[in-house]
């Protein structure tokens, strides 16, 4: 077909714009503003009239004013759901309004580039395995419409079977791209896709981390590399993921100090340098790769002392790690940790000083125990265990349920109501602590993790957050304290699902969750398996970092160069130039045969081993007449199957047909042929 711009538009194009408009536009409805989606489905409900017949073109001034009504809208919400947004949905009101309005073949071309870049667009934020290959297909399908452009009479398997021919040609290509291209780090900063945030927060208060445990969504996942190539990590009761570091309290909420925060909004300009110590055989590492989960927010998680590769990870004086960027995607990064590092051996003033403030008239009576614990015990060793055995003594009990508290909020949990979660234990450890004259702060985190031992890997979730202390003693550098784990033991020891039942907490508000299969044991191994074949999609495609890619090159080429990967590049695209243009017709090593007369002849063949061999030059008539004559009586249905066959040979080769009677010969000769070579082999 001839590159006709002004040629109108047939319907099987028509078709492929329909299913691919939903295709692409799905995706985003979480981008999509209501008003954006009202017009995305007028459009394709009037689209659907046209296909059907049952209304015309719409006039100028219904594209107008639609168009007028989007622009208006936008401009009203813009600021509301942010720039990225407000972008992408004035992408897709100019996907659909030139939908609608699309009247030839140069409309069709531009909505077909348009919706590449919209595939483009939804890879940058939805990169998990099922997004991926979701998108590839709607890739295909997009594909499809752009072909039915150039091969009009074509039926619409045939379209979509040349698309995914095409999409299936270049990946050898994109593979060695992505294998070989080196990793180049982002070309420019893009603003959060989304406002919505999960998990963790950069204040904490007595609520916020018990509302975290009715969600169910996954934080993120852990593969250790043990030098014994085993996958196990540490024990239940070490896994405690550093994540925030909370110095000040006032009265009602932990926040980071300011001094930290300022740290954090220079860290893209101005690197924290904290420096990694030496491992030896008083001081042992732990190496893991942790893939996170789109928080967007810009902290991670790590194993005291965390320190990581990545160049987009900075390592923060309070020993967490921090990403440069807003962690908007999944997100794969490299940790080495140092757990029998002391951390801090000695407190500067203003550190000892901001870890001993206390909010002015705030719990008395805990500030009056905290100095009692004081003056009982001397010795800060002693009086931080004093403070932990306090806990374990007293008739305390851990829920997800609290009573609610008053203004003085950590008197009324530790004299009142005696029963709480991690941050309420947490909170009067450090109240204590500090009223006694021990610099303290509190950390919050996760603790645990549910090992997969299918693949080899931790999954972290969102009702695993957890609060913990920090004391510093002279000579020690800052200790972990965890009263939760003087109050309920097998939460630290065992993990949640220990503690507390998953039909009351995390999965109450989550109906849908996979995590329901746990109770099911064979249902339980079936979602650890889809899990595990989504944990090596982000180890070995979203976690390809130069690391790994060196690793994979070297398996290739033994000792990696530059003329080597050269020389690996030359091959392989000859290689794949090589089969395209045999699939593209360029060449082929068996030109006087097309696929009719090959089939035709295979089943000849196979007659001939049957003793009715066809003559050369024998004309499929006269060879049908002498089949018939001798397997009339012994195989009458091989007999007329291969009569019908040559029939629809013969119509195909010789006879004028139309559109839809060649099609119709086309699939009778292919059901024949396969039903004929089938019973031809067992007879």
């Amino acid at each position: 077909m001839t590159d006709n711009f002004d040629a109108i538009i047939s319907r099987n194009t028509l078709f492929w714009l329909l299913v691919t408009n939903v295709a692409i536009l799905s995706p985003l409805h979480q981008q999509a503003t209501l008003w954006s989606i009202g017009i995305c489905a007028i459009c394709f409900v009037w689209r659907v009239g046209i296909f059907l017949g049952k209304v015309a073109a719409p006039p100028k001034l219904l594209v107008t004013t639609l168009a007028i009504g989007a622009a208006t809208t936008l401009a009203l919400v813009s600021s509301q759901i942010g720039l990225l947004n407000a972008l992408v949905n004035l992408l897709i009101l100019g996907y659909a309004l030139k939908y609608i309005e699309m009247r030839e073949l140069r409309d069709v071309k531009a909505i077909v580039l348009v919706g590449y870049f919209l595939i483009g667009l939804i890879l940058l934020d939805q990169q998990s395995m099922l997004n991926t290959l979701h998108l590839l297909a709607v890739a295909v399908l997009n594909t499809g419409v752009l072909i039915s452009v150039y091969q009009d009479k074509s039926n619409k398997v045939a379209n979509l079977s040349f698309s995914l021919k095409i999409i299936l040609q270049s990946l050898p290509l994109a593979i060695l791209l992505f294998v070989v291209f080196p990793r180049l780090g982002p070309l420019w900063l893009v603003p959060n896709m989304k406002t919505a945030k999960t998990g963790l927060s950069d204040e904490v208060s007595f609520g916020d981390i018990s509302k975290l445990t009715r969600s169910a969504e996954l934080a993120f996942r852990v593969g250790f590399d043990n030098p014994d190539g085993s996958t196990l990590g540490p024990a239940n009761q070490d896994l405690y993921w550093r994540t925030l570091v909370m110095e000040n309290y006032d009265g009602k909420t932990w926040r980071q100090d300011p001094a930290i925060k300022q740290i954090q909004r220079q860290a893209y300009f101005n690197k924290p340098d904290r420096q990694a110590p030496i491992a030896n055989n008083n001081n042992r590492k732990i190496d893991y790769v942790v893939i996170s989960e789109p928080s967007h927010q810009k902290w991670l998680y790590g194993l005291d002392e965390a320190f990581s590769s990545n160049d987009q990870v900075v390592e923060l004086a309070d020993y967490r790690l921090y990403s440069l960027r807003p962690v908007d995607q999944r997100m794969s990064y490299r940790v080495t940790s140092y757990p029998d590092t002391i951390m801090d051996l000695k407190l500067d003033s203003n550190s000892k000083q901001l870890n001993l403030t206390l909010p002015a008239n705030s719990n008395p009576k805990t500030r009056k125990l905290g100095l009692q614990f004081a003056k009982d015990y001397p010795d800060p060793q002693a009086r931080i265990n004093a403070m932990m055995n306090y806990f374990a003594e007293q008739a305390y009990y851990y829920t997800l349920s609290p009573p609610t508290v008053g203004e003085q909020q950590i008197d009324d949990f530790l004299f009142e109501n005696r029963a709480g979660f991690c941050a309420h234990y947490a909170s009067a450890l450090v109240f204590m602590a500090r009223a006694s004259g021990l610099p303290t702060r509190m950390v919050a985190g996760y603790q645990g993790g549910e090992y997969n031992a299918k693949a080899g890997y931790y999954s972290v979730y969102q009702y695993m957050a957890h609060a913990w202390t920090e004391v510093w003693l002279e000579g020690q550098g800052w200790q972990r304290f965890d009263p939760t784990a003087m109050i309920a033991p097998q939460r630290v020891l065992d993990g949640f699902d220990a503690t507390f039942d998953s039909q009351s907490s995390y999965l109450q508000d989550s109906p849908f969750s996979t995590l329901h299969m746990k109770q099911y044991p064979w249902l339980n191994e079936l979602r650890q398996q889809f899990a595990s074949v989504d944990y090596y999609w982000s180890v070995w495609v979203l976690g390809f970092d130069e690391q790994r890619k060196q690793q994979v090159l070297a398996k290739l080429l033994g000792d990696v160069s530059s003329t080597k990967i050269a020389l690996l590049m030359i091959f392989s695209f000859i290689i794949i130039a090589l089969i395209i243009a045999y699939y593209a017709g360029l060449f082929s090593f068996d030109r006087n045969q097309d696929p009719l007369n090959k089939r035709y002849d295979i089943i000849c063949q196979r007659l001939a081993k049957k003793g009715i061999a066809r003559q050369q030059g024998q004309a499929p008539s006269t060879y049908v007449a002498a089949v018939n004559t001798h397997l009339s009586a012994l195989s009458p249905q091989i007999a007329a199957d291969f009569s019908a066959l040559s029939h629809a040979f013969m119509a195909l080769k010789y006879q004028p047909l139309s559109e839809s009677q060649a099609q119709q010969q086309q699939q009778q000769f292919s059901q024949l042929y396969r039903r004929l070579r089938l019973r031809l082999l067992r007879s």
